[in-house]
């Protein structure tokens, strides 16, 4: 038989087994819904740009062969990733030419995660 005390000092070591073994918070993303084997690059005119955890968004206007628009959603890390790299709230306004690699939603639909981005035209930060 164990002692309330003997009891107590158990549950406190493996609390503490668990909370060390758990995974970085960082973990929780998936990239299941992207193909990572493929990329597509797009230019297009930025609709808006979400500076939001857990992830910032561009909703970017693309367009197409037969001089059609499309909007395309990209997702980008978090607000701090991003903020890490040089960017802010304010980085991508509407209207601004941008290009990007994305690897694209599997489904079809039209989005992806971001690879890598490009200012469409120079311009100062």
């Amino acid at each position: 038989m164990w002692t309330l005390r003997q009891a107590a000092i158990a549950l406190g070591f493996i609390g503490a087994g668990a909370i060390g073994g758990a995974p970085p918070a960082t973990a929780h993303h998936s990239f299941a819904l992207f193909d990572m084997t493929k990329s597509v690059m797009l230019e297009g005119t930025v609709k808006r740009f979400e500076w939001t955890n857990p992830h910032s968004w561009i909703y970017l206007n693309v367009t197409g062969p037969q001089n059609v628009s499309d909007e395309w959603t990209i997702e980008l890390p978090a607000a701090g990733a991003l903020a890490r790299e040089g960017w802010n709230a304010t980085y991508l306004k509407a209207g601004d030419r941008i290009v990007v690699r994305i690897n694209p939603l599997k489904d079809g639909k039209k989005g992806g995660s971001l690879e890598s981005f490009t200012p469409g035209s120079p311009r100062s930060r």
